[in-house]
């Protein structure tokens, strides 16, 4: 079984920063990409970032140049740098990971984290 360990979320005015973290743990396995979604009431999950064990990322026009993932292998652990922080950022954060264990892929999602911006 592999856990996904969310940290970092709360509360900040417009225009403020917050940073995200991620840990995975559990029996031994190979990340593939790990990511941030996120969810609005009502709505379904959106991406926010992805970044692939080789460094490759992946943003939607909404959060790039404010957001920054990025990953340390050694510690199995992803980072969502949130910049200049609006409103409409105000969601549920879910940390993804896609992973290979014993030959099969397996994809988990955090318990997520909340991340309230005021105007």
């Amino acid at each position: 079984q592999v856990q996904l360990v969310e940290s970092g979320g709360g509360f900040v005015q417009a225009g403020g920063s917050l940073r995200l973290s991620c840990a995975a743990s559990g029996i031994p396995f190979t990340i593939n990409t790990m990511g941030w979604y996120r969810q609005y009431p009502g709505k379904e999950r959106e991406l926010v970032a992805t970044i692939a064990t080789g460094g490759g990322t992946n943003y939607p026009y909404s959060v790039k140049d404010r957001f920054t993932i990025s990953m340390d292998n050694t510690k199995n652990t992803v980072y969502l740098q949130m910049n200049s922080l609006e409103p409409e950022d105000t969601a549920m954060y879910y940390c993804n990971a896609d992973i290979s264990l014993i030959g099969r892929t397996y994809n988990y999602w955090g318990q997520g984290t909340q991340v309230t911006v005021s105007s």
